[in-house]
């Protein structure tokens, strides 16, 4: 009868007594004599293996693990494992049933992003999935994550200046009720630089550091980085050279003598344009003029 009780165990996060635990609930079928629970917590130690860090019996419908930073900390995804038994046939123990994995620590949504030398903008979601605790007080009940980017290159190297802008370079997780795996939350948006360079595809990296604070689960941790891929896009270049021979974004060729401030170009999308100013420079011989100001909005 104890083969398979459909125990369905669950992780779920939860503040106790200020404290960041973990908490595995099952269903409990009703059965005389009352049934015990083996809860064996562990946690993925390399890809494949996992390793025991708890082991619990109890009559109750739960159990509970805390993330204390040594034995279990941000970034490891972790598991229980529930077997039934009756206390006058120990021996006799139904089959383990495992939850599934729970992550827990900073998650980014999208893991990865694929993007264009387009302008468009990209949200980027940031989530807790434990809850924030509040060591202090005042201002203390969140998570303060730095932002950079950093330029991979095609070969994974550290090249320099990245290829992507950020909305922000400082977010905010505000301690919040968890729910859907989400304890905390935050947005930014994510924009490739268009750089008027046809360098090729490229790779370059969010990295996402928490600052400021003194318990030892986030400071020893730093959530995974943010692969982001940017493709190439041509782009178009307008001229205006000595005395002003101009070639248009399509090509189009012409020369501009006359003095003055002309409009170069504008934008038909967005605030942006450029003006020129011109003045004489062929003296008496010629009627010549050439680029001597730029201003650009």
């Amino acid at each position: 009868k104890l083969t398979s009780l459909a125990l369905q165990p669950v992780i779920t996060p939860e503040l106790v007594q200020g404290r960041v635990h973990l908490k595995c609930t099952y269903s409990c079928p009703s059965s005389k004599p009352p049934l015990q629970y083996v809860v064996t917590w562990s946690r993925l130690s390399t890809p494949g293996k996992k390793e025991q860090i708890q082991r619990d019996t109890t009559p109750q419908s739960f159990s509970y693990i805390e993330m204390n930073g040594v034995t279990l900390g941000l970034g490891d995804t972790v598991f229980c494992t529930v077997t039934a038994f009756t206390r006058d046939a120990p021996e006799q123990q139904s089959l383990p049933e495992e939850s599934k994995g729970f992550y827990a620590g900073i998650k980014f949504l999208p893991e990865s992003l694929q993007i264009a030398e387009d302008g468009r903008e990209h949200v980027l979601t940031i989530l807790s999935t434990v809850p924030i605790a509040c060591p202090g007080h005042d201002n203390s009940c969140k998570i303060t994550l730095q932002l950079s980017a950093e330029d991979l290159g095609k070969n994974s190297q550290l090249l320099g200046p990245p290829n992507i802008a950020l909305s922000a370079c400082q977010v905010d997780l505000l301690q919040a009720p968890c729910s859907e795996s989400s304890c905390a939350e935050a947005a930014l948006t994510v924009t490739a630089v268009t750089d008027f360079a046809q360098d090729g595809n490229r790779i370059s990296r969010i990295r996402a550091e928490p600052v400021g604070r003194r318990d030892l689960l986030w400071r020893a941790y730093t959530p995974k980085d943010v692969k982001v891929t940017v493709r190439d896009l041509p782009t178009g270049n307008c001229y205006s050279f000595t005395d002003p021979h101009i070639i248009t974004f399509d090509g189009w060729r012409y020369d501009n003598y006359k003095i003055g401030t002309f409009l170069l170009c504008r934008s038909v999308s967005r605030a942006f344009e450029v003006h020129v100013r011109q003045w004489d420079c062929g003296g008496h011989r010629s009627a010549t003029a050439c680029n001597c100001g730029v201003a650009a909005q």
